[in-house]
């Protein structure tokens, strides 16, 4: 990928004299700067995952249960509600 900076002139020229005091090219110098920006970013910074709809998070648990099947386990549940023998 190319990027263009517009730097002033002034910077550009401090650019190339700091990059030949290193024995280096400016895009070699950039490059290493740019490598450092990446690797101190934080890892959610990049890989974005889309965000999953609420149907899409409880899909896993499968089909969900009927109305009938509903009202059996509730009315199977509360048969000994309220129990005598506290």
């Amino acid at each position: 990928m190319t990027i263009t900076l517009p730097l002033e002139p002034q910077k550009a020229a401090k650019l190339i004299a700091v990059a030949e005091s290193k024995g280096m090219t400016a895009d070699e110098l950039v490059s290493q700067a740019v490598d450092k920006i990446i690797a101190e970013a934080p890892e959610a910074a990049a890989h974005n995952e889309p965000t999953l709809s609420l149907r899409s998070l409880l899909a896993r648990y499968g089909i969900a249960p009927s109305a009938e099947e509903i009202d059996r386990n509730r009315a199977d549940m509360f048969r000994n509600f309220p129990r005598s023998d506290f």
